[in-house]
């Protein structure tokens, strides 16, 4: 941990190496299966990256005004844009930064399609549908569960697809491998096939975590390789996957500022908060790998429960303790790994807590500090 102590803290680190493995993994992907792999945002904004991202990957997928823009304006590129619901006050806008717009509803693309239609532009537009299923059991990740607000069924689409709409949209996975992938998509045909077949493209949506060690490429590509053979009509097959994309590519580094015992838990309170800066450790939750430490067994010394320095209860890793191999002191390095992936597009100012810096650590090896926020950060947020 010690190697870290050059850097500032708190402060999310990206090392660019790193980044490029995967999209040159991901490019591969894309080429072998002849697909377009496209990077979302809401998982990886690290925008000083797009360069290189755009370099290999075929764009981006913006859920908003602001995430269509910044595509637009650092990835020199159109966004495929989709979200629950647009903003009459925003769409034409969001129109100028977008190739393809996807609806999630009828209602909704009945409502702007005069809009598309009169943009002087030419715009894709598709639909998002529900296939009704998926493989991934936390509730508050899955968008197929019953009453989902996201998608459309199959029974309330039309028998063919609506003047003007041109692909198919789906997103059932998170966290995912390949062989989900393959239930989705038998799904996915068995309910839409003959719309498919009017399609000039679909969209597999994100939840492909096709960076990560175990994931089976070879099995990936031939799925979709089959799949595009079933539809020769398709002029494009897109898979958006942002975790994917920012998996292992960095790290959050954070100091103890205090250590506290209650009733024989020793809890090192950290100058980040998990509330704040690591939200989806609460929500999802999920026990984040910290360097240096391990799982606790009966034989560990010096075990400590991480909290944060928010006034929420409730912050702290509430996943389990850590063990180290020596006691923690005061102004130690605690670093979280795998942290540049739904992190920092998730933060909040509550409390008024301070953000992390964000820095890269570039191929040569040397660190960049893009930014570091301050209190006009989190005025300007207020208002």
């Amino acid at each position: 941990m010690q190697t870290f102590d050059k850097y500032p803290s708190p402060c999310y680190i990206m090392f660019e190496e790193s980044l490029e493995a995967n999209l040159q993994l991901l490019d591969l992907v894309q080429k072998a299966a002849d697909v377009s792999i496209i990077c979302a945002l809401k998982g990886m904004s690290f925008w000083r990256s797009f360069p290189m991202i755009g370099h290999y990957l075929s764009g981006a997928t913006a859920s908003s005004l602001n995430e269509a823009r910044l595509i637009s304006e650092e990835m020199d590129c159109d966004a495929h844009t989709y979200a629950p619901v647009y903003h009459e006050d925003e769409f034409q806008d969001l129109m100028l930064y977008s190739s393809h717009i996807t609806f999630n509803s009828l209602s909704q693309w009945a409502k702007f399609k005069p809009a598309i239609d009169a943009f002087p532009k030419p715009i894709s537009c598709g639909l998002r549908v529900n296939p009704e299923y998926s493989e991934v059991t936390t509730d508050l990740y899955n968008p197929a569960i019953p009453g989902s607000r996201l998608g459309i069924l199959a029974e309330d689409m039309p028998a063919h697809l609506p003047e003007g709409i041109e692909g198919l949209h789906f997103h059932t996975l998170c966290e995912n491998n390949s062989y989900a992938l393959e239930n989705c998509l038998k799904a996915f045909e068995g309910k839409f096939a003959p719309l498919i077949r009017e399609c000039k493209w679909v969209n597999m949506g994100g939840g492909h975590l096709i960076t990560q060690k175990d994931y089976n490429i070879p099995h990936l590509i031939q799925i979709l390789k089959n799949f595009r053979s079933r539809y020769p009509n398709l002029q494009d097959v897109i898979l958006e996957p942002g975790e994917a994309v920012g998996w292992q590519t960095g790290v959050l580094v954070s100091t103890v500022e205090d250590i506290v015992e209650n009733k024989g838990i020793k809890i090192a309170m950290l100058n980040i908060s998990f509330s704040c800066h690591l939200p989806d450790c609460l929500e999802m939750p999920y026990k984040p790998t910290v360097l240096g430490a391990s799982e606790p067994t009966a034989d560990s010394k010096h075990v400590y429960r991480l909290g944060g320095c928010s006034c929420l209860a409730g912050d702290y890793i509430g996943m389990g303790d850590f063990a180290f191999s020596e006691p923690l002191e005061i102004g130690d390095r605690i670093v979280f790994d795998d942290m540049i992936h739904y992190t920092m597009v998730k933060t909040t100012f509550f409390n008024g807590v301070k953000h992390p810096a964000i820095g890269m650590v570039n191929k040569e090896g040397e660190f960049i500090l893009f930014s570091q926020p301050d209190f006009e950060a989190y005025k300007a947020k207020l208002g």
